[in-house]
This record gives C-alpha cells, sequence and structure tokens, in this order.
C-alpha cells in the first residue's frame, strides 16, 4: 500500500476499501469510511454487519485481506495491536483489560513503565498520572488499587490509560455496558468533552439508540459487511436508527400474552448474598422482569435461584422444594442460568459452536458411544431454530457476532433434550443491537410457551423491561420494592427504582 500525501488532514482516520472475508463468508465488502477530529462518530449496524470484524482491523486484532488504513494522513499497512497504538489508534473494549491488585497509576502504565538506573520511577507515574486525570477533570487517587474502584471508575482508568499515548483516535466498544445511570451521563459528557476539547477523533461503537441520540455527532450504519449510510445527527430521530438496524423492529411492544397457568416457582422469604427477603410468584407461561440500578441485587437474586451463591428461605419449583447448592444440582432440578458475561461465564470462545450448544447434554446423548450424526442433525435444526448466523457447527465461538453468540448459549436450552422449567436471564442482550434482540425475545416468549415453563429475567434498561415482561418486580436495596405491571411505563419503574 502507497502512503497519500494529505495537505491538511480534517480526518482523523480514512478506511479505503478495506475488505475481510473467513473461507466464503465475506464479512466486509469494501468499507470505505472518514472520520474527522474533533467529532465522536457512531457505528451502528444489525447483527452480523460487520462492526467487531473492523474495530478488529481498526485496533490490530484482525488483519484485513485488503485495503488502507490511513491514520492522521499517514497509511498505515499491517497492524498490530502495537502498531496501531504507535499509529495514534487506542481501543477501549467492553471487557476491561485491568490488573485490579495494582493501583491506577501502575495500570496505566502497565506496559510502558517511566524507568531509570535502579528501577520504576513510580513517583513520576503517579505525578503524571494525576496530571492525566486532571485533564479529563477526574478526581481519583493514583495510588488507590483498581479493584477499589467503582465500574464507572475502572471505566475512566481504561480511558486515562488510552490517553497515555496521546493518540488521535480513540474507540470505544460498548463503553456503558456494564455502568449505572449516573456513570453514563459521566462518562457520554467526558466522551463528548475528549472529542470537542482535546480534538480527538471518537469512534463510538453501542447497541443503545438513545446513546448515540445523545453524544454523537455523526453516524454510519454498516449492513452486510457494507456502508447502508452515513448521516449526520442532526439529519436523524430516533426511529432512522432503529429503522436502519432493523426495518421490522420496532421499541414498541406488541399486546401481552395472557398468563393464567398454574403457579410454577414460589418464594418466601428467600434471601441471598445481598438480596432478600423475596415473597415471588411466577406461574406457568409467565415471564417476569426483575428490575433495579446496578447494586440493587438483580444479578444476586437469580445467581443465588441458578445455585452460584447460597440462598435460605423457602422455594419452591413445581409443587417441590427447591434446594440447590450448585448449578449442576440447579439443573438437575430444572433451572438454567445464562449468565450476563458471554465471555467469561457462558462462551467458550475456543470451542466450536456444536459443542457450545452441546455442552449440557453431552452425557443424554451419549448413551453407548457419541455419534457425530446425530449431534450435527441436532445442532443443524437447533441452529435453524434460533435463527443462528452462520449455522456452521465447526466455527469457534469466539467469531460470532454479539447477538449470534447470545443465540449460541441461549440455544442450549432449545434443544428439546432438557427438562428445565425455569429460564433464568442475566442481562440477556447486553452488547446486542435492536434487530437481534428482538430475535431472541421471540425466543424466550417461545421458551414460555412450553409446557411447565417460565422465564425470570434481569435488566437495567426499563425499554428492555416493558418490551417483555408481562409482570416486573423492581428492586431496591436487594429487597422488593413493589410488583407491577410493565404498563406503567419507563418513568414509573424508573421512579420505583430509585426508591
Amino acid at each position: 500500500m502507497t502512503a497519500l500525501s494529505v495537505t491538511e488532514p480534517a480526518a482523523g482516520l480514512e478506511v479505503r476499501a478495506l475488505r475481510k472475508a473467513y473461507d466464503a463468508n465475506v464479512v466486509l465488502e469494501g468499507i470505505d469510511l472518514t472520520f474527522d477530529r474533533g467529532q465522536v462518530h457512531a457505528l451502528l449496524g444489525p447483527n452480523g454487519a460487520g462492526k467487531s470484524t473492523l474495530l478488529g482491523c481498526l485496533s490490530g486484532a484482525t488483519t484485513p485481506d485488503s485495503g488502507q488504513i490511513v491514520v492522521g494522513g499517514r497509511s498505515v499497512d499491517g497492524f498490530t495491536p502495537s502498531s496501531a497504538l504507535a499509529a495514534g489508534t487506542a481501543t477501549i473494549y467492553q471487557h476491561f483489560q485491568l490488573i485490579g491488585s495494582l493501583s491506577v497509576a501502575d495500570n496505566i502504565f502497565l506496559g510502558a513503565e517511566l524507568t531509570a538506573v535502579g528501577g520504576t520511577r513510580f513517583r513520576e507515574q503517579a505525578v503524571r498520572t494525576t496530571e492525566i486525570l486532571e485533564s479529563l477533570g477526574v478526581d481519583l487517587d493514583p495510588n488507590r488499587l483498581v479493584e477499589d474502584l467503582s465500574v464507572g471508575e475502572q471505566q475512566i482508568v481504561e480511558i486515562a490509560r488510552a490517553l497515555r499515548s496521546n493518540p488521535t483516535v480513540l474507540i470505544l466498544d460498548e463503553p456503558t455496558a456494564a455502568l449505572s445511570e449516573s456513570e453514563v451521563s459521566a462518562l457520554l459528557d467526558l466522551v463528548r468533552r475528549l472529542a470537542i476539547e482535546h480534538g480527538l477523533t471518537v469512534i463510538y461503537v453501542t447497541h443503545l439508540l438513545r446513546e448515540v441520540m445523545e453524544v454523537a455527532d455523526v453516524v454510519t450504519v454498516l449492513r452486510d459487511g457494507r456502508v447502508a449510510w452515513t448521516r449526520r445527527i442532526g439529519e436523524l430521530v430516533l426511529s432512522d436508527l432503529v429503522q436502519a438496524i432493523s426495518p421490522d423492529a420496532t421499541l414498541e411492544r406488541g399486546e401481552r400474552a395472557v398468563r393464567d397457568g398454574a403457579v410454577l416457582l414460589e418464594l418466601a422469604g428467600l434471601r441471598s448474598t445481598r438480596t432478600g427477603p423475596v415473597d415471588l410468584q411466577v406461574r406457568a407461561g409467565e415471564i417476569v422482569g426483575v428490575f433495579g440500578l446496578l447494586g440493587s441485587g438483580r444479578t444476586d437474586l437469580v445467581e443465588g435461584l441458578a445455585g452460584v451463591r447460597r440462598t435460605s428461605g423457602d422455594c419452591v419449583l413445581d409443587g417441590r422444594p427447591l434446594r440447590v447448592h450448585s448449578p449442576l444440582t440447579a439443573q438437575r432440578r430444572g433451572v438454567v442460568l445464562v449468565a450476563s458475561d458471554r465471555k467469561a461465564q457462558s462462551l467458550f470462545g475456543t470451542m466450536t459452536a456444536a459443542e457450545n450448544m452441546l455442552m449440557p447434554h453431552y452425557r443424554r446423548l451419549r448413551r453407548l458411544w457419541r455419534s457425530p450424526r446425530r449431534e450435527a442433525a441436532l445442532f443443524a435444526r437447533t441452529a435453524e431454530a434460533i435463527g443462528l448466523h452462520p449455522p456452521l457447527a465447526a466455527q469457534e465461538g469466539s467469531a460470532f457476532s454479539g447477538g449470534n453468540a447470545q443465540k449460541l448459549v441461549v440455544g442450549r436450552w432449545m434443544t428439546g433434550l432438557d427438562d428445565s422449567r425455569l429460564l433464568l436471564l442475566d442481562e440477556p442482550t447486553q452488547g446486542v443491537d435492536v434487530g437481534a434482540r428482538h430475535e431472541l425475545y421471540e425466543l424466550f416468549r417461545g421458551y414460555a410457551a412450553g409446557e411447565r415453563r417460565a422465564v425470570l429475567f434481569t435488566s437495567s434498561d426499563p425499554e428492555e423491561i416493558v418490551a417483555l415482561a408481562d409482570r416486573v418486580v423492581v428492586l431496591v436495596d436487594g429487597t422488593v420494592a413493589d410488583i407491577v405491571s410493565p404498563d406503567v411505563g419507563e418513568e414509573a419503574l424508573l421512579t420505583l427504582a430509585h426508591g
């Protein structure tokens, strides 16, 4: 590739004719994009549009087959993570790359320590860290351990570490996925200031469309590995983004089904590590949402029911006392959990799609010996039923986009092999675009419609609660503030969640 001579580059980063394919599966089909300095450029697209692959190319994690990447007017050939950073492109991923046992300053200078004869200049690193944090308008002790910080503060440390190398381009991948409402507001304000005051090119990737309307200057939508369109935010309304990502999707909920089945799950005085007492009945066929702010006890409740945490109190499932001491005993009693953090808790990235889907069922499938033909047929049937794309049994779990990875994990309980009765979902569409989100909703509704089955899910997104739940349990500080119909609306749910 030949470097261009650019006389006064307004662009912080340009992508020209970028292509990437995995065997016959073409993921990027000649992407041409310009990301200007001093702007927040949101990158959106439906499930499998190529966003993750494009980010991989820009960060050096993925090598494109052809095309050109130009940073600050300089063409770069063969990005690696280190050369991308050296060229001025810094990427902050959804899952933090921090070491909890090290201080803020140590994390910020990790891999680029200030050294002299005799060792690391820790005092100078602390001073430089304070300068970076002050430039962000943040008051944070550089000597505090990262493990003692809130999630929002850890996100700030990630940004400060990226800014240490004075990048011209900052890429943020789903930066608010684990943040509380107040932390989201603070982060969006910081992102705007990084673009305006620091002159950075900010590439912002998210599935949360309301955030895009709040923070972005420009929006690009990818579809099927191509640029569908690029527009300034002033030309757009929220419905434009929804239609661009998923023409059949809507932010409104359809008519709720009538749930009048027998009581399937009954909790009386249930307590877990940080939650309780909880009194609740869930009926067969019902989808119950658990709503609350970060730290409200949502995850603690479903992990307690799934045997991840110890519980006390009375729990009855399908007419029998439910006492579980591990996820395995919970599964044997018909309680299964899809955890919120796919990469760390649910998905086996180096295993194939078939292995990921069939993992809980190999004992039942084996009989006297394993039958590859039977397993392949079961995978193909389930992949078609859940809309997995691509439906490739041999593809590694880590190669699937967010929505399809979630389908793969949820699909474990859609094979027809298990006897589960209660599907527990913790933040089931975190990091998933609006189109794939509605496809997942249909899978959850299909599960709940099965004989003597129900769904209990948690979410910090009131829009999701209104769209999916038949009833809503609002948790505040680990206790039930109220149990309401989702018809009360998002504003009322937020008011209840704030106590």
